[in-house]
């Protein structure tokens, strides 16, 4: 008797599953399974902030598969041989997936579809998380692109993203093993991906609900407020100007397609603008994944060789800490930094203020950011992550030029000139006025328990321009 065996990755859903939707249709014994693969070479074990998210998507996915009479099967191990373990416990004779783009997944899932056809199973790879894959947005000459703005055009010029498919209403039921029962599965709290002792996670269950019914009403929550507005709205960290759609993205929990199409069917008679700057970074989403595609080293490895030479300095464990923790004496990045630790998220345009303070006026090493950012981010993926660090950091593709340095009182005298962000994540300004809150070092009576500033802004930019045109003049 045939059965098929589905592998979910990052496409936590049942919505516009491709792989999901091919096995509904076959209505063969179906066995759905996750692996927690934190050891197969190459592969990056998540960050403290991801495995929280990755626990409740979990829940949530094993709900909506037992409400389709399906259940979820979880397995931890090299993915390669569980997979391969499980495919022969259930005699599956069908094995689908969605494909993936990082350089060590790739090759786990060519490894798997070899010893597929050597054992007679089908196995399908399915797109179902960009909308443009990396091989099919091409230069004229064949090759990848290394500017965001001609990739995109590119993308625009290319047949528009199919429509999302629905998810099914009924799965096919569970396949058993050669002795007539479910296959075993693992407890998700072995996992122990929560965490305790202490337990951090308040502020993340204060602000996210993950999972795919969670990622939906986000979307809604966008298309019916900050849509319309985003091209300004997204710059102002102070209020609900940007999508959050990040986290649900880079789990899967929503697909690009559907993101694309609901667009599509909310603003029918000519998208304004604003919609199509978010469009763009749903493009810039695409593009990252193709750095990688072409740069599996991404996260450890300058894009730019030359940056090999560049001479970043060691910051004392004092002064990296006081950037992780909030504590640098700059608002404007401190309230970033915190936003980050109590909610798992970062505001994008504090995000680049807060990324070139440490490179920049820091000199500081753009890898320890990364690492940071993907320890502490709920949204943080495998080439967006590292690609924006690196575009910060001048050392990527399309990057920030070396000269251009985010002044953070600047930055947050702009986006937040009455301090309303400041004051919700740094509570020592409050009793600032609007001016004072954004220097509280220049204020009568320093706020209390702030700390001065870690580094000067006029010498640490001199230091960071000296040091990038040593770079420059070789």
């Amino acid at each position: 008797m045939s059965s098929t065996l589905v592998w979910l990755r990052d496409d936590l859903r049942l919505d516009d599953n491709p792989a999901v939707a091919e096995a509904a249709s076959q209505g063969d014994p179906l066995t759905v399974v996750y692996v927690l693969d934190e050891v197969s070479p190459g592969v990056r074990p998540l960050g403290g902030a991801a495995k929280w998210w990755l626990h409740h998507s979990l829940v949530s996915l094993a709900a909506d598969l037992e409400a389709a009479g399906s259940r979820l099967l979880l397995r931890s191990g090299p993915a390669e041989r569980v997979i391969r373990q499980v495919a022969e416990e259930t005699g599956a004779t069908r094995l689908l997936w969605n494909r993936r783009y990082g350089g060590p997944e790739r090759a786990v899932d060519s490894g798997l579809k070899e010893w597929a056809a050597g054992q007679d199973i089908s196995a399908t790879s399915f797109q179902a998380n960009l909308m443009f894959e990396p091989w099919t947005v091409r230069t004229g000459s064949g090759g990848p692109y290394k500017v965001f703005t001609p990739f995109w055009k590119a993308c625009l010029d290319a047949p528009e993203p199919r429509h999302p498919l629905d998810a099914p209403d009924q799965l096919p039921a569970p396949a058993h093993n050669g002795s007539g029962e479910l296959p075993a599965g693992e407890a998700l709290e072995a996992w122990a991906l929560l965490p305790h002792r202490p337990d951090w996670s308040a502020g993340l269950a204060a602000e996210w609900t993950p999972g795919e019914a969670g990622a939906h009403l986000r979307l809604a929550d966008f298309l019916d407020g900050p849509a319309a507005d985003y091209g300004t709205g997204r710059d102002i960290p102070g209020v609900e100007g940007t999508s959050r759609l990040s986290p649900h993205l880079r789990f899967g929990e929503i697909s690009p397609f559907r993101v694309w199409h609901a667009l599509r069917e909310r603003f029918p008679h000519g998208a304004p603008a604003d919609v199509g700057v978010f469009r763009s970074e749903l493009g810039w989403r695409e593009f990252c994944w193709q750095l990688l595609y072409e740069n599996p080293q991404l996260a450890t490895r300058n894009y730019r060789p030359e940056f090999d030479r560049f001479a970043w300095q060691t910051p004392s464990d004092a002064e990296l800490e006081a950037w992780q923790q909030g504590r640098t004496g700059y608002p404007l990045v401190d309230a970033g930094m915190r936003q980050l630790w109590q909610t798992g998220w970062m505001h994008n345009r504090v995000r680049m203020a807060a990324a070139s303070f440490l490179v920049k006026n820091m000199l500081a090493d753009w890898r320890l950011g990364e690492a940071w950012f993907w320890d502490t981010l709920v949204d943080a993926d495998a080439a967006s992550n590292p690609a924006n660090w690196q575009w910060v950091a001048g050392s990527g593709a399309d990057a920030s030029p070396y000269f251009r340095i985010f002044n953070p009182v600047t930055q947050s005298k702009k986006f937040d000139a009455a301090g309303r962000y400041l004051r919700e994540f740094v509570p020592e300004l409050a009793k600032l006025d609007d001016k004072a809150v954004h220097e509280p070092w220049k204020a009568d009576g320093a706020a209390a328990g702030y700390p001065a500033p870690i580094v000067g802004l006029p010498e640490s930019r001199a230091r960071a321009l000296e040091t990038y045109q040593r770079l420059k003049d070789g």
